[in-house]
């Protein structure tokens, strides 16, 4: 028996270490490349920097149109029963499961100028074809499912008692959403915001139709990769990398503080 309990660890473990190595060698092997000389050669590249500033600040703009939309959306579906409830958590979820050029393609239907949304948007000097705004609408389209059913879950595992006793207490509905449920759930928007917002810098397929320019990473990484090959993207995805990197090891800690 104990000899199958150590065969046991033996086989998780090593399935284990296969797939870290298959996840890690890659990032290991491109950051060491060359030495760390890839930092000076980013830090120099005002292009790659100007790609790396509109990457994470079209994403922490999506974020933030999607935890104003994507609290209430995740409160509903988690409270409320409703006819048709399971096709609007399918429909909430085909974002992330159909190819991104399809979706942004979808997207472009009702954000061109021959739509009125697009016409709406157009009149007081918003638009989307190569322009920020189009890579901001574009991350939020795709990863705001992330968010919500995030948001979702730690609505669901919520104590109904909770309400009760604030409305028991004279608050009314939006008090007690905005003042009792929202703290309560803040570890599954945290969660839910950082999958978004990493979902967002990552994106590229939604990116390329809407806005090749002005470029995001992935977009200029794309470019320099297929005009002059890997030895010309290859610092540029070490430097991105190592920022990626430095960034999600603060906010695990943060989280791992949150939980302790």
């Amino acid at each position: 028996m104990k000899f199958k309990n150590f065969l046991f660890f033996i086989l998780i473990g090593c399935s284990a270490f296969v797939l870290f190595f298959f996840i890690s060698f890659p990032i290991i092997k491109i950051l060491s490349n060359g030495g760390f000389d890839f930092i000076i050669t980013g830090l120099r590249d005002k292009e790659l920097l100007r790609s790396i500033y509109l990457t994470i600040y079209a994403s922490a703009f999506a974020t933030f149109f999607g935890i104003l939309l994507g609290i209430p959306t995740g409160y509903i579906l988690a409270k409320f029963e409703f006819p048709l409830k399971s096709v609007v958590e399918a429909i909430i979820d085909i974002p992330v499961v159909i190819p991104h050029t399809a979706a942004v393609i979808a997207l472009l239907t009702i954000l061109g100028k021959h739509f009125f949304i697009g016409k709406m948007f157009n009149m007081i000097g918003i638009r989307f074809i190569n322009e920020s705004a189009g890579i901001i609408i574009a991350m939020t389209y795709v990863s705001i499912p992330f968010l919500i059913n995030h948001v979702k879950e730690g609505f669901k595992h919520l104590d109904p008692e909770l309400e009760n006793v604030s409305r028991s207490l004279g608050a009314n509905s939006f008090t007690t959403f905005v003042r009792i449920l929202i703290p309560s759930v803040k570890s599954n928007i945290f969660a839910g915001s950082t999958m978004m917002w990493a979902r967002g810098i990552s994106e590229f397929g939604a990116i390329i139709i809407i806005a090749y320019n002005p470029k995001i990473i992935s977009t200029l990484i794309y470019e320099r990769f297929e005009t002059s090959g890997l030895k010309s993207s290859s610092p540029a995805v070490a430097f991105l990398l190592l920022i990626i990197i430095l960034i999600f090891l603060f906010l695990r800690i943060i989280t791992n503080r949150r939980k302790d």
